[in-house]
């Protein structure tokens, strides 16, 4: 008999009454098993269970019994069980207290070791007698596998119904069911021009962000349409996100497109799920063109590479993806020819301006060997500059006017789009005029609500119309005749454009992606490149590398051997002048100056203009002053007027003189009878003076005879009377 099972030590416990349905919908409609659960309370009260110590736990209604997270009110029982407080758990069958046969065999083997007994709407178990925990055991596992046969013909006739695409999904934005469940576009025409622009913004420049960013110049909005919460189904306009973009571009329903498995669900430990994308091959059902869509299946296939191509870049290395602002004008259509990897872009400040380095480092990040090779990029790029002008020159009229016909279609699409914002705000102004003017005049508080609601519907037309006003004006300075001539002048000065420092890198990319495919660079004697265009066609050439940067520092030879030769009669200051006056520069484009001489001169081991000199016999003026007995104040005022010939080695200021052979000067003195400085020819012993005018400059008349001068008599015995005595003697 059950009753027999129930001893006193149980009713010492509280009973525990466990109530669950598996979803909100089963609360409402299956009333009748709610009811029967219920009834357990009953049992117990017949069991000898008093009816204040019956607890009722239905805090799961609603919940699904497969997992135990979330669910408050089993956790509470199995909490209660451990701590010994209960002596009976009921529930109406094993599949309401547990789905999962972890968290059932986990509740029996409390209750066994609690000492506490299990009922159901068959009978009463003992978890401690091996024949009642094997029926247990056997009634779990039977549940479990109840809610697999469950799952299961749910899940064929899911897959029954992809597998001939009619299985109803919930659709993305822009795309509704009707009332006979074939999926069409939004009748909302502003949702329409929404969606089509990002596609056709995204066709035209190739990158989501890039479409992101026009719609935040342009200020539009786009649409979103809520899915859980008191507000489903209902469309709000948001602010344009890049995550949002791309699920819009990666998605095949814009295509028309039924798809089944793109993604795959699994359950954690916390009982969330986790949901994986999977690759495009492993999807179980693609059917393309079910119903309708924004663009074609080939645009799809079309978008999907030019977006995998653009993930690329947002790797470590950054090997490839949309253009960036960066100078390097191949940058991610790049192969090294020598592994056949990926090359990536470095750049270095040279003069302040960034110069790209093509670098192939995939074996070095993989596993730490040396950098395959390295590519200058400057000489690579402007080989392929000048390889894009020559395809481009006969295409240019048909580039110039399909670039005009794209900037009148952009501007068409973003002003229908704007004018149906204006059209949605006047409908909804209309809408609230309408609904103020129903109301009961009496009725304030309703008035009150409805008139402030015009009264803002209002202010956003107002704002809506200035803003659309505003955006008309700047168009149209867009496509006036003036901007017409210059894009059909395009044809003749795309040469210019193209040079243009104006112009932006990533423009520059642009157009020679469309043109190129990728470039393969083999860095050998020479830079061997290889160019495969898009039609297939390829080019070939070969680049002389660069000079490096020790050989383009170094002055060159002709300049030198002119240095070394104006050496002979210039200084340094003087041979800079002369080098700029002759239109020579440095490496570096400079003009030469003294250090610059200076330096030159102390690298290729010239003679200095002082070495020079001194070498060919000139004097310093002390040298001087000690030779004829003179101060260097004398020297300097006798090479001043011309006596003594002087050659500068420095500047203005310090030089040397030639020294005197054939003639000496003798000095003059002051007083009332001066005497200027003269030249004399030097006397030998072998020869007299037979001139008139002796060597000290007086008269020796006949008959007449010679007296000295005062200012003699004074200074004989001076250093300045010596070449007289010699003169005399």
């Amino acid at each position: 008999m059950p009753e027999l099972k129930v001893t006193p030590q149980h009713l010492e416990h509280d009973a525990y009454l466990y109530i669950r349905q598996s979803t909100p919908r089963q609360v409402l409609e299956n009333t009748e098993s709610t009811q029967r659960q219920y009834a357990l309370r009953d049992r117990a009260l017949a069991l000898g269970w008093p009816l204040e110590r019956i607890h009722v736990l239905d805090c799961d209604l609603g919940k699904s019994g497969s997992q135990s997270a979330g669910r408050d009110g089993f956790q509470k029982l199995v909490s209660e069980v451990a701590l010994g407080k209960a002596g009976l758990v009921m529930g109406l069958e094993v599949s309401r207290l547990a789905r999962n046969s972890a968290d059932w065999h986990r509740l029996i083997e409390l209750c066994s070791l609690a000492g506490a007994l299990i009922l159901d709407e068959d009978g009463i178990y003992d978890p401690a007698n091996f024949n009642d925990r094997l029926l247990l055991g056997l009634k779990g596992t039977m549940s479990e596998a109840e809610l697999h046969f469950l799952k299961a013909r749910m899940r064929g006739g899911m897959i029954n119904k992809a597998r001939r695409g009619e299985l109803e999904m919930r659709p993305p934005v822009g795309l509704v069911y009707r009332d006979d469940s074939v999926l069409i576009l939004d009748p909302d025409a502003e949702v329409q021009a929404a969606i089509r622009l990002v596609f056709e913004t995204f066709d035209r420049t190739g990158s989501a962000m890039q479409t992101v960013k026009l719609f935040h110049e342009q200020g539009l909005r786009f649409p979103r349409r809520i899915r859980t919460g008191v507000s489903k189904g209902e469309l709000h306009w948001v602010r344009a996100a890049h995550p949002r973009i791309l699920q819009v571009l990666h998605n095949p329903r814009y295509a028309g497109a039924f798809v089944y498995g793109r993604v795959r669900t699994h359950r954690l430990p916390d009982g969330k799920h986790s949901t994986t994308k999977v690759p495009r091959s492993e999807w179980q059902f693609v059917i393309p063109e079910v119903h309708a869509g924004y663009i074609t299946w080939e645009q799809f296939e079309s978008n999907k590479k030019r977006l995998a191509e653009n993930a690329l870049g947002f790797g470590g290395a950054r090997k490839a993806g949309p253009v960036r602002e960066g100078p390097a004008l191949v940058q991610g259509r790049l192969i090294c020819g020598v592994c056949g990897e990926r090359m990536s872009v470095h750049y270095n400040i040279v003069h302040g301006q960034p110069v790209p380095t093509y670098v192939c480092q995939e074996a070095s990040v993989r596993s730490g060997e040396k950098v395959c090779q390295r590519v200058p990029g400057a000489v690579v790029d402007q080989a392929i500059s000048d390889l894009l002008l020559e395809l481009m020159e006969p295409m240019t009229l048909e580039v110039a006017l399909a670039v005009q016909q794209e900037v009148e279609a952009r501007i068409t699409e973003t002003d229908a789009l704007r004018r149906k914002h204006v059209e949605r705000a006047q409908y909804e102004a209309e809408l609230a005029r309408r609904r103020y003017m129903k109301v009961d005049p009496d009725n304030r508080l309703v008035a009150d609500s409805l008139e402030a609601e015009w009264n803002n519907k209002l202010r956003i037309l107002g704002e809506t119309q200035a803003e659309y006003e505003q955006q008309i004006h700047k168009q149209r300075l867009l496509i006036d005749s003036q901007t017409r001539r210059q894009l059909i002048s395009l044809a003749a000065e795309f040469p210019r454009i193209w040079n243009d420092p104006s112009v932006e890198h990533r423009e520059r990319k642009r157009i020679l992606r469309l043109l190129i495919e990728d470039v393969t660079l083999i860095n050998a004697e020479m830079i061997q490149v290889h160019v495969r265009l898009r039609g297939g066609a390829t080019r070939t050439f070969r680049l002389a590398k660069p000079l490096p940067i020790a050989q383009i520092r170094k002055t060159k030879p002709e300049v030198v051997a002119e240095i070394d030769a104006l050496l002979h009669r210039y200084c340094d200051r003087e041979v800079a002048e002369v080098l700029n006056r002759q239109g020579r520069r440095t490496w570096q484009n400079e003009p030469f100056n003294l250090k610059k001489i200076a330096h030159i001169r102390q690298a290729f081991h010239l003679k200095c203009r002082y070495d020079r000199l001194r070498a060919r016999g000139l004097l310093t003026a002390k040298e001087m002053s000690v030779r004829h007995g003179v101060t260097t104040t004398t020297i300097n005022a006798w090479a001043r007027e011309g006596r003594l010939r002087k050659h500068p080695y420095d500047n203005a200021w310090r030089c040397l003189y030639e020294p005197l052979e054939e003639h000496a000067i003798v000095k003059g003195h002051g007083g009332r009878r001066p005497i200027q400085p003269t030249d004399i020819h030097r006397c030998t012993r072998e020869t007299r003076c037979s001139m008139k005018r002796t060597p000290c400059g007086r008269d020796r008349r006949p008959g007449r005879a010679t007296r000295p001068r005062h200012s003699e008599r004074a200074g004989r015995g001076t250093a300045d009377s010596k070449p007289d005595r010699r003169c005399r003697a």
